[in-house]
């Protein structure tokens, strides 16, 4: 039998959620459906005849507050806490029905996902999982932010954010390598102040937020505790920018380091990787090759325990 470690995997079964849009505030239904082998992650927009766009990084539309794919003027919104788990959770390949825009926030983490996917399982495809071995130095800068990805073993991601109180600078480092995504990272949630809401909603944005989708914050303190991490903030910016990086079509082996990044420079990152055709390279894992260290102990990362 094949060492499931470097074998791409699918779901077992059919996922469904319901929810609605942290931003569109818009009621969704969103079916995940098991995939073949190689396919990676199709969005299905099932009120648009099906219509598909694949989640890659030359389909990242505009990016602001939520990362957005867009082929052929049709949208796919708020990927990046869905994109984060499949790739956490070793699902390389999955369809991703959904019947409205905008994928639902459920709890503002990734963690349902995960559940779902401890119940129903995943299954192991007979294809090497190939990934994306960085090669050399590509960074993004602007201002005093900061984002950048260099070789290294494994997939780790370190990331230093700094928030007005009571938020304060925080940061946070993870190896995907421990397996450990689904409790260190997954329940993290989003967050917001609620000085910043009207706003927001004059902008067309978080029309669906509530007090069971996102941590909400005054300059006193966390209105809807209590946290699930004292640094849970820090530690939902490292699930987004996960999500974000799943948009280069593989996953990574390499180091990752952001300072007060965001969305939009998460996937800047990703096109300036994809463009620079000589910082990267495909690597598969085989049977002789999981005795590398580099190889085995990411792809041993991203499998389910």
């Amino acid at each position: 039998m094949l060492d499931s470690s470097y074998l791409e995997q699918t779901v077992a079964s059919v996922i469904e959620f319901s929810g609605i849009g942290l931003h569109s505030g818009a009621p969704v239904q969103m079916r995940l459906l098991p995939a073949p082998a190689g396919s990676g992650v199709v969005f299905r927009r099932t009120d648009l005849d099906n219509f598909e766009i694949p989640a890659t990084g030359r389909n990242v539309a505009k990016v602001s507050y939520a990362t957005s794919l867009m082929r052929q003027s049709v949208l796919i919104s708020t990927t990046e806490h869905l994109l984060s788990a499949l790739i956490g959770m070793g699902v390389d390949n999955v369809i991703v029905e959904l019947d409205n825009l905008e994928l639902p926030i459920l709890d503002g983490s990734a963690l349902p996902y995960v559940e779902a996917f401890q119940q129903v399982g995943l299954k192991t495809q007979r294809r090497r999982r190939e990934y994306l071995q960085i090669q050399k130095t590509v960074e993004v800068r602007e201002g005093d932010k900061f984002i950048g990805v260099y070789p290294g073993e494994g997939y780790s991601v370190s990331y230093q954010i700094d928030f007005p109180a009571p938020i304060g600078r925080q940061g946070f480092t993870v190896d995907l390598a421990t397996r450990n995504y689904g409790l260190q990272i997954a329940p993290a949630r989003t967050f917001g102040f609620k000085e910043d809401e009207q706003m927001l909603r004059n902008m067309g944005l978080i029309r669906g937020v509530s007090e069971s989708s996102a941590i909400i914050l005054t300059k006193h303190g966390v209105v809807n505790g209590p946290l699930r991490f004292d640094d849970e903030f820090v530690r939902h910016k490292v699930l987004d920018l996960i999500g974000d990086l799943a948009l280069a079509g593989h996953q990574i082996l390499g180091r990752v380091v952001a300072e007060r990044a965001g969305h939009a420079m998460h996937t800047a990152l990703v096109a300036k990787l994809l463009k620079d055709r000589s910082a990267w390279k495909l690597v598969t894992a085989t049977p002789e090759k999981t005795k590398s260290k580099t190889v085995s102990t990411a792809a041993a990362s991203l499998v389910t325990a």
